[in-house]
């Protein structure tokens, strides 16, 4: 993957999305699983005033938000944005954010005050043209026909449900060296057994749960293979992320991403 960098920080994942928020001239698209920053909202608000076309897709179902997502999805339509519920049955969760046809983000987070100030959680901004061109593809496919399939786009996403148990199968199959898991919610039967195996073949697999990085609480899903390529994204090795949600993920070989990404994880396995 080209032109990528990771962000960390909960602060400067809030900066990187109000970021390619202002950045916007002509259109700005965006899933919302939760959102409950008003500085978020204000720049909805800012890029409507710029007549940039703004269109969000909004989860009908996230645990105990059901009022708060008819009231975001208000204040969104209140301030000029185009709001598709997306009414599948199955979750929207995927956490993207595209600006101009230039720049996206691709995350593990909500749009919350908690996930911009204390949990553990994965930012992948990119300016890559087969990345941006496939979350576009996407978001029209779901804002347009939700329940649709989707068309073919670049390897480097994951989309869910379709793909998401086969393509992280397959990838943690492809380890020789090493796999380490960060996933809290790691609980699939045959994704437990498939580390099973690969640990008694002599690889070596890390899975970490809830290790908290500091004072940040755990969240946000990486997985890493052989120290050369990362995955990033709302999926996590349970049952119902792997087979029953809209999913997104990110496949990172940029080698300083994923470096990085690595050093975190040693930080977090520390005794």
């Amino acid at each position: 993957m080209t032109h990528s960098r990771l962000i960390l920080a909960p602060p400067d994942r809030r900066q990187a999305v109000l970021d390619i928020m202002g950045s916007a001239r002509r259109s700005l698209l965006f899933s919302v699983f939760r959102c409950d920053d008003f500085g978020v909202l204000e720049a909805v608000a800012a890029a409507v005033r710029r007549n940039v076309a703004v269109k969000i897709i909004v989860t009908s179902r996230a645990h105990g938000w059901k009022k708060r997502l008819d009231e975001v999805s208000a204040l969104l339509e209140g301030a000029g944005a185009e709001v598709y519920r997306y009414p599948h049955p199955m979750k929207y969760h995927a956490k993207y954010i595209i600006a101009d046809d230039g720049s996206a983000l691709i995350g593990t987070f909500n749009l919350t005050l908690e996930c911009f100030q204390s949990t553990r959680d994965f930012l992948v901004v990119t300016h890559d043209p087969d990345v941006i061109s496939g979350l576009t593809t996407l978001f029209h496919v779901d804002s347009r026909t939700p329940g649709a399939p989707t068309p073919a786009i670049t390897d480097q996403l994951i989309v869910g449900p379709a793909e998401t148990r086969s393509r992280l199968t397959q990838l943690l199959e492809s380890a020789t060296q090493s796999i380490r898991i960060l996933d809290h919610r790691l609980s699939d039967p045959r994704i437990l057994a498939l580390l099973k195996r690969a640990a008694s073949s002599g690889i070596v697999v890390e899975t970490l749960g809830s290790r908290t990085a500091g004072d940040l609480t755990p969240h946000g899903t990486l997985f890493l293979i052989d120290g050369r390529t990362a995955i990033i994204g709302s999926a996590s090795l349970s049952a119902i992320s792997l087979d029953g949600r809209r999913e997104l993920a990110i496949v990172v070989t940029k080698p300083d991403v994923v470096r990085k990404l690595n050093s975190f994880f040693d930080t977090l396995s520390l005794p």
